[in-house]
Formats: C-alpha cells, sequence, structure tokens
C-alpha cells in the first residue's frame, strides 16, 4: 500500500488544495521557514509545502534537507529539482535520496541561471533540460520509486512563439510522464482561461495548479524588470502595489485580497488548486482560503479586472493573425537537399555512407580531420560547438548549443514576458527562431518531438560519423516511455499550436 500523500491524493480525488511555496534562500533564517511549516500543517486545505531550490538564480540550502525537516513538523514536502550544475549521475542519485527518504513529490524544473556566472563566475553546467529530467523520474518511477511529479508551465508569455512553445513543452512534459502542472506567476485571467482551454481543446487531463502570489510593492519593482527570471509586473499593478504601500498597512489588506480573487478566478476556471507564494504565514494563508471561497459566487467579476498585460501582448485565441516569416536561404537549402538526399531512411544511400564512416572511423587521424572540416562548415553557420550529438534537423537548423542552457526540447520559462529575450544574454530566445522557421515550413506539430540529453563523451568527434554509426542519442533511438494523458478520441479533435494561429480562434 502507498503511504500517504496528501498533494497526490488531493489531486487525484478532485479536491481544490492549496501548496504553499516556502524559500529555502540562503538570506531566509531555516528556523523561520520550519515554524511556519508547523503551523500550515494544521491547515487541512495545504497539502504541501513546496521547497525552493535556485530560486532566482540565487544558491539556497539544500531543499532535500529542508524538506525532510518540514515533514518532520507534518507537512508534506514539494521538492524542487533543477538542472542547474547537476549531471544525469547526480540528478539519479538524488532522486535515490528522496526515495530513500519516503518523499514522494518531486518539482522538476529547468532552473534560474545562477547569478554567480553571470556575476563573471564558473559556467554552469545544464546537462539535462526539463523534459528530460521528468524523463528520467519517470524510468525510475516504472523502476519502483513512486514519485510524483510537478512541471511547470507559462502561460504568461505575450509574444506568439513563446506562448506556443510553452505549450508545446508542456504536452512534452506530459508525454514524458508528469501528473499535474504548476503555472508560473501572472496576473492575468486571460491567460489563465487561455491554458485551460489548450488542455481541455486536446483533452488532455493533466491537473493544473495556478500561481497565486502575494505580491507586494518591492518584489513588485524587481518583477517590473524581469527579476527574478520569467515573472513580470505591468507598469499599471506595479503603480497600484506603490500606491497600495502607503496606507498605514504598508498593502497588506491590499495584497491579501488581490490574491484571494486569484484563487476564485481559479476555482471558477477548474484549476485543481492554488499555488501561493510571497507570503507563507499561516494567518495569511487562511485568510486568502475563506476569502476566496466568499467570492467565488462572483469569480468572473474578478476575472474581468484581473488582466494586467502588455498592451498588445499575444492571446492565442485572441490575437490576430500573424502571417509567417520567410525562412533564410541556409534552412530552405537544407530542406531541399534534406529531400533529395534522405539519409535518414534506411536504404542503399545510408547504407553506402555507414561503409564510408565506419571505415573513416578506423583511423584516428581521418575521425580528427572529419571533425574538423564539419566543424568548419557548421560553426560560422549554426554557431556549432562541437558535442558530437547534432539535432538540427529536428530544431528547425538552429543549434541547441547557442543557448546559455543548452535546451533540447523547448524554451525555459525564463526569457522576458514582453518580448521573448533571453535571461541570460541580451537576445531573442533561440526558439523564436525556432517556432518561426517550423510555423513557415508548416510543421510546427514536429516540434512536440522528444530529443534526447546528448552523450557528453561524443564531444569533440564528428556528429556525422556519431550519426551514421549510431553512437549518439538520437530522436528516433529514444522515446519517453510514457504515453500522453489524454483520452484515445483526441487525435482527431484536437489541433497543434499553428492551427490555432493559423485559424484566428
Amino acid at each position: 500500500m502507498a503511504a500517504s500523500n496528501p498533494l497526490r491524493e488531493a489531486l487525484t480525488s478532485g479536491r481544490f488544495c492549496y501548496v504553499v511555496e516556502l524559500v529555502a534562500s540562503a538570506m531566509t533564517r531555516e528556523a523561520r521557514v520550519l515554524e511556519a511549516a508547523s503551523q500550515l500543517a494544521q491547515m487541512p486545505e495545504v497539502v504541501a509545502g513546496s521547497i525552493t531550490s535556485y530560486a532566482g538564480g540565487a544558491m539556497g540550502r539544500d531543499p532535500i534537507r529542508v524538506g525532510t525537516a518540514v515533514r518532520a513538523r507534518g507537512l508534506a514536502p514539494n521538492i524542487h529539482l533543477t538542472c542547474v550544475n547537476r549531471d544525469r549521475s547526480n540528478a539519479r542519485s538524488a532522486l535515490e535520496d528522496l526515495h530513500a527518504l519516503g518523499i514522494e513529490n518531486v518539482f522538476a524544473l529547468s532552473g534560474d541561471y545562477p547569478k554567480s556566472a553571470a556575476a563573471g563566475g564558473p559556467e554552469p553546467t545544464f546537462d539535462l533540460d526539463s523534459v528530460q529530467l521528468v524523463t528520467l523520474i519517470n524510468e525510475m518511477r516504472q523502476a519502483g520509486m513512486p514519485f510524483w511529479i510537478a512541471v511547470a508551465v507559462s502561460p504568461f508569455k505575450y509574444t506568439e512563439a513563446d506562448c506556443a512553445y510553452q505549450y508545446l513543452k508542456l504536452e512534452k512534459k506530459i508525454a514524458a510522464g508528469a501528473d499535474y502542472a504548476i503555472t508560473q506567476l501572472g496576473f492575468d485571467a486571460r491567460k489563465f482561461r487561455e491554458l485551460k482551454r489548450y488542455l481541455g481543446e486536446r483533452n488532455l487531463r493533466i491537473p493544473v495548479l495556478g500561481s497565486a502570489y502575494v505580491l507586494a510593492a518591492k518584489p513588485a519593482e524587481r518583477m517590473a524588470k524581469g527579476e527574478p527570471p520569467g515573472c513580470w509586473v505591468s507598469p499599471e499593478l506595479l503603480a497600484r502595489c506603490k500606491e497600495e504601500a502607503q496606507v498605514a498597512d504598508k498593502g497588506l489588506a491590499a495584497r491579501l485580497e488581490r490574491t484571494a480573487r486569484i484563487v476564485a478566478i481559479l476555482r471558477g476556471l477548474g484549476y485543481a488548486g492554488a499555488y501561493l507564494g510571497g507570503d507563507h504565514r499561516a494567518d495569511h494563508v487562511r485568510w486568502i482560503i475563506r476569502r476566496s471561497e466568499a467570492l467565488s459566487p462572483k469569480w468572473e467579476e474578478c476575472a474581468e479586472e484581473m488582466t494586467y498585460a502588455p498592451k498588445g501582448g499575444f492571446c492565442l485565441y485572441e490575437s490576430p493573425v500573424r502571417p509567417p516569416k520567410k525562412r533564410g536561404f541556409i534552412p530552405r537549402f537544407l530542406d531541399i537537399m534534406a529531400r533529395l538526399f534522405p539519409v535518414y531512411k534506411e536504404g542503399a544511400l545510408r547504407s553506402a555512407l555507414t561503409a564510408i564512416f565506419r571505415m573513416i572511423s578506423r583511423s584516428p587521424a581521418a575521425s580528427r580531420g572529419l571533425e574538423r572540416v564539419e566543424f568548419a562548415m557548421k560553426s560560422p553557420m549554426f554557431g556549432c560547438q562541437a558535442c558530437g550529438n547534432c539535432v538540427l534537423g529536428m530544431m528547425e537548423y538552429v543549434c541547441p548549443q547557442s543557448c546559455p542552457k543548452g535546451m533540447r526540447n523547448g524554451p525555459c520559462g525564463g526569457s522576458l514576458t514582453v518580448n521573448g529575450r533571453c535571461e541570460v544574454v541580451d537576445k531573442p530566445c533561440i526558439w523564436i527562431a525556432v517556432y518561426d522557421r517550423a510555423k513557415t515550413a508548416s510543421r510546427v506539430d514536429e516540434l512536440k518531438l522528444y530529443i534526447p540529453p546528448p552523450n557528453r563523451s561524443l564531444k569533440g568527434t564528428s556528429s556525422w560519423m556519431n550519426y551514421f554509426l549510431k553512437r549518439d542519442t538520437h530522436p528516433e533511438s529514444h522515446k519517453p516511455s510514457s504515453a500522453p494523458k489524454a483520452a484515445a478520441s483526441s487525435e482527431n479533435q484536437s489541433q497543434d499550436a499553428a492551427d490555432i494561429v493559423h485559424s484566428g480562434k
């Protein structure tokens, strides 16, 4: 019989529930976090405390240790497991530790780019992305470790590519084995509604917790600048928060009321629960819960008022159709070559090339020469870094190594909400180009293909040779073992993101 897990039990039973974020930062006294956990444990509506890791890109306390202490206070922990500076072996070890401790809830995240690296420190490693991490956790679950997997999604993206890709990536996470999703924070009811509609149209039966953040003036100022990554506050909401802070209670009553209204909206839209952040005081959480229940009959009125979004921002079902961008010469040329020489298909051409590369592989000098020729061609065109596991053909000829986090299955949630620019370097997120090219070529649906993590031992070798000799990790040879959580009939009913955009729905 499985051990009691209030979070899993609430979500599987359909009972609206609350998860409260406990920020285990280096600046927060651990005793304070644990005292909050003790008080929250007395509230039956609160089914878990979510223990952060690398929140905002800053090193914090060990979430597994803090989570174990939180559980000892009577509150089920939900451990944030990020990909920051964690290779596959380290991730597996952390999951084995969680299993040994009897902790079931895991929140699989790419993680924010470390502030220390942005300040000139050593570059971090991202051996996995969040989809690959979910795949790993699911594989360990099938081996007998009963994890309950949460994933993140941000509907609060206001460029077409960024918005569509958040949903495409969520579908990948569901296919990889995710049990439920948690939204990033936002203050736009239209986007909460948009996410539910997207999942409903595809019959993706996955519970979603909506983020309800208790927003004070100082955090609002940081978020207005895009800090932490992926969070954004509109100028109008920032001005309101500053105005609220001028009263005697420093805006406490106003921000609790706003949070309660968000929770009421989530209830009305059919979300599975609320993910409360920004305030973990039990008396404040209790007030939010009771007030949201009182506001529930008026949730639609609350939704009409909760529309803090950038002017002209993209909404999947409301924005006008944007015509596809013209593709550049290189992707068009490579598409033509792929059709003329379909080396991905078994046949005489592939057999001949395999024989040639096998012969080259027998000579170290020839192998090095081949790698140098390949790098000389691909580096100026694609920013190639000789990873030895090329997936350009699956990413519309955009190299994943040009992403500071090396993401291979879609963007992280850290891009700037308004314009889709990278959280690390001042340039557009690489996935905007991937999406735009796929849309122009009418193959957005193909972006749902799972791309496994690269074989790092092949760095500095020829990816051409590795592909034909089947040394690398490639999508066709590695698929997630879990199927999407959708009814069998949904295949004929659903549309991909490009269909919606093209139809103007």
